[in-house]
């Protein structure tokens, strides 16, 4: 079969699906120039941090909210102290819809000429196209991104905070489980 004779959106949905297999979930790592997934960081205060981690559509929720606690465990040790507590902790989700047309659909508008077939469809024979348009694949796509204001301390951590964690701890327990760079 010679490629010019492939429609582009046959062409299209291959590039996709060779893109979407070579997808991996978002390495544990800054946000930076070339990137804006990640972990990053800003001082509020001299013992104040806000943290945010920001998965891409491959990032499961866990791993997101896994790899910002970890971050904020890793700043908590970096400055000093031995334990932090999450203050307005929050995880977004968005949504994002996908639409990609049946790439064996054929339109006698295409600038490639392919096979035509007959099919039989909503009560009546079609010789050459479907009247109603082509078909569509929607697909949902979700992103996360966690963040929280951190308040850290030194000592051991206050008994009965449930938002409270050992940094030490978080990092020996959440470190292995992170996607890291390869």
């Amino acid at each position: 079969m010679r490629l010019r004779f492939l429609k582009p959106a046959l062409l299209a949905a291959t590039a996709a699906l060779a893109l979407s297999a070579c997808a991996t979930a978002t390495p544990y790592g800054p946000a930076g120039v070339d990137s804006r997934y990640g972990y990053s960081e800003q001082r509020v205060d001299a013992d104040r941090y806000r943290i945010s981690f920001a998965g891409n559509s491959v990032t499961s929720r866990e791993q997101v909210e896994m790899a910002l606690l970890l971050r904020a465990a890793e700043v908590t040790a970096e400055n000093g102290y031995d334990w932090f507590s999450t203050v307005n902790r929050a995880t977004d989700r968005d949504v994002r819809l996908q639409q990609t047309p049946d790439p064996f659909y054929y339109d006698r508008y295409s600038p490639f000429w392919g096979p035509s077939w007959r099919y039989y469809r909503r009560g009546y024979w079609s010789p050459w196209r479907d009247p109603f348009g082509p078909e569509f694949d929607v697909r949902e796509i979700d992103r996360y991104e966690a963040s929280a204001e951190i308040v850290m301390g030194r000592g051991a951590k206050p008994a009965g905070d449930a938002d409270a964690f050992d940094a030490r701890e978080v990092i020996q327990n959440l470190g292995p489980r992170v996607t890291r760079p390869m």
